[in-house]
């Protein structure tokens, strides 16, 4: 029996887990609190819109920022979503009932499996851009334990081997780049990397630095991530709105989540003032937020 548990212990120490469980159980939240400011006159949903950019209107007296029409703050600005009024669904069928946790869902498979959750959906959503934009060499990430698994090995019809706390690639295919092996390198990544591995991979930036594509994230397991999918300023003020997606467990599809901490901002959120970031599942602080 003791020498089961230690091996358990030690496959939690090689690849760890995604974990983004309810942190209202976990880390101490600060309360929510509703700040009262003067309801925006324009609306901020468009039901017609089926993208990010189309459906979230910015604010009255905010203005989003211009961007190279090939960066990935552009391709998460034009993020397909679902039908206003959809619910997010669950690698099995389930429905997620908003809740008030989120006012859209993007509109992109997850599988049949339960791996992508929170830090799986940030990853992936890095790895499809840098797919549309074939930069098949920055596509990598690493396991848990460190090992970097670089996509452009896959494509030669390598595979990953795990044998006890050993890694390492094994030609075992021919080479190719097809849409399915794609998704399974992509589950592979799910299947071995998280919070953890991740908050490891990216470098800390400063909240007034913060850029469409950052990400707060806290590793460990329970862990959880949000990444920034727009950003909006007010020319006059200089005050920075930004608006955040999320997964979660168990696997199911990302969402644009809510402000929890103001109402009449919600779905943005703003950088002035702010000393803690609540979202509606997890609570980060500021020296979360990173980036690739």
């Amino acid at each position: 029996m003791t020498r089961i548990f230690t091996f358990i212990v030690g496959l939690i120490l090689v690849f760890g887990f995604s974990n983004c469980q309810n942190q209202v159980s976990g880390n101490a939240v600060k309360p929510i609190i509703s700040i009262q400011e003067e309801s925006p006159k324009k609306s901020k949903i468009n039901p017609k819109g089926n993208t990010l950019s189309t459906r979230i209107n910015v604010l009255e007296g905010f203005e989003r920022g211009s961007n190279p029409e090939d960066s990935f703050a552009a391709f998460l600005r034009n993020l397909p979503l679902k039908p206003d009024g959809s619910k997010v669904k669950t690698y099995d069928g389930d429905t997620k009932e908003s809740d008030g946790i989120y006012v859209a869902v993007v509109d992109l498979p997850i599988g049949k499996r339960d791996l992508h959750q929170c830090a799986d959906a940030v990853m992936r959503l890095r790895m499809d851009y840098l797919y549309e934009q074939e930069r098949y060499d920055e596509i990598h990430f690493n396991f848990t334990n460190g090992f970097q698994v670089d996509y452009s090995e896959w494509m030669k019809g390598k595979r990953m081997v795990v044998s006890g706390n050993k890694t390492y690639w094994k030609q075992s295919t021919s080479p190719s780049n097809t849409q399915k092996d794609f998704i399974k390198y992509k589950e592979l990544i799910y299947s071995y990397a998280g919070t953890l591995s991740l908050s490891r991979e990216l470098k800390p930036i400063k909240l007034s630095q913060m850029q469409i594509g950052d990400v707060f994230i806290k590793g460990g397991s329970p862990g959880h991530a949000v990444i920034v999918v727009d950003m909006a300023v007010n020319s006059s003020t200089g005050e920075k709105l930004f608006l955040l997606a999320q997964s979660y467990m168990p696997a199911q599809e990302i969402q644009i989540l809510t402000n929890p901490m103001n109402d009449n901002l919600s779905p943005w959120y703003s950088i002035k003032n702010l000393d803690f970031l609540l979202t509606p599942e997890w609570g980060f602080e500021l020296d979360e937020l990173m980036r690739f």
